[in-house]
């Protein structure tokens, strides 16, 4: 059986009075794709946090490559969060190779890197324009980059297309395929289900801090007799909230996209 990169195990998260996340168990698996979705609110963004060790966890343990996530062992996580967080004073290739050399690349490196990917992405013309100046799709394409730069094991993309016309949408997501067949592990979270049912291997559907849906896509619309992730989303937030299933049983077998689908 395949050793997940990612193990989340009876995790659970409060702050404050408030239970955040209740009882979450979920893997990912080298190579795939696994859809992270839920409404805003629903508890996502905590638990990526607490993964990467910003949030301390209640419960439960969060594991990648079997051990709690140190700024030692970062360099195998790419992250790129919601809210950009790049250095909109700094010239778009210094400000690559800043974030590579932190990530363990040397400076010639991290410096071919960066050019070849802003050759890939049509953004060779902007390499020394400062951040500020370019566009919230641009900013987006150079974040992925520094998300993706040190060939990351582990790649969490937080609505990633956002800001991004059809063209750049689909460029982003040919890179998503590409570093999936070369291994890389990526959580993706968003919610746009047509990207869902384009990329994902597997999905978990939180809601209210729950897991209310785990497994292959496949597995997944035949436990919810749909043949949309959309539908099953939309059913699972019309019910009351307190009325919730018990967790999924994680799946015992990865499927390809095409099985999955």
């Amino acid at each position: 059986m395949t050793k997940p990169i990612v193990h989340v195990e009876d995790f659970s998260l409060t702050i404050g009075e408030k239970k955040i996340v209740k009882n979450l168990n979920f893997d990912v698996l080298p190579g795939e794709v696994f859809a992270f979705l839920g409404a805003n609110g629903s508890g996502k963004t905590s638990t990526i946090r607490s993964l990467l060790g910003i949030y301390q966890q209640t419960t439960g343990e969060l594991l990648v490559n079997g051990t709690p996530l140190t700024p030692e062992s970062a360099a195998v996580v790419g992250y790129l969060p919601e809210e950009r967080g790049l250095y909109t004073r700094s010239k778009v290739l210094d400000t690559m190779i800043y974030f590579g050399e932190l990530k363990g690349m040397t400076r010639d490196d991290a410096r071919d890197f960066s050019v070849a990917f802003l050759e890939r992405v049509e953004l060779a013309d902007k390499a020394n324009i400062k951040i500020k100046k370019l566009s919230g799709g641009q900013q987006q394409k150079i974040q992925l980059g520094v998300a993706i730069m040190g060939d990351p094991q582990l790649l969490i993309l937080d609505e990633p297309t956002k800001g991004l016309d059809p063209v750049n949408r689909k460029l982003l997501l040919d890179i998503v395929d590409e570093l999936q067949e070369k291994g890389t592990a990526v959580i993706y979270i968003t919610h746009l289900m047509e990207e869902v049912e384009r990329l994902a291997d597997r999905l978990l559907i939180l809601k209210d801090g729950v897991a209310r849906a785990y497994g292959t896509v496949a597995e997944v619309k035949e436990e919810f007799t749909s043949t949309s992730i959309e539908d099953i989303f939309v059913q699972i937030y019309k019910e009351k909230s307190n009325v919730v299933g018990a967790e999924a049983a994680p799946s015992k077998k990865k499927t390809t996209k095409k099985e999955g689908k």
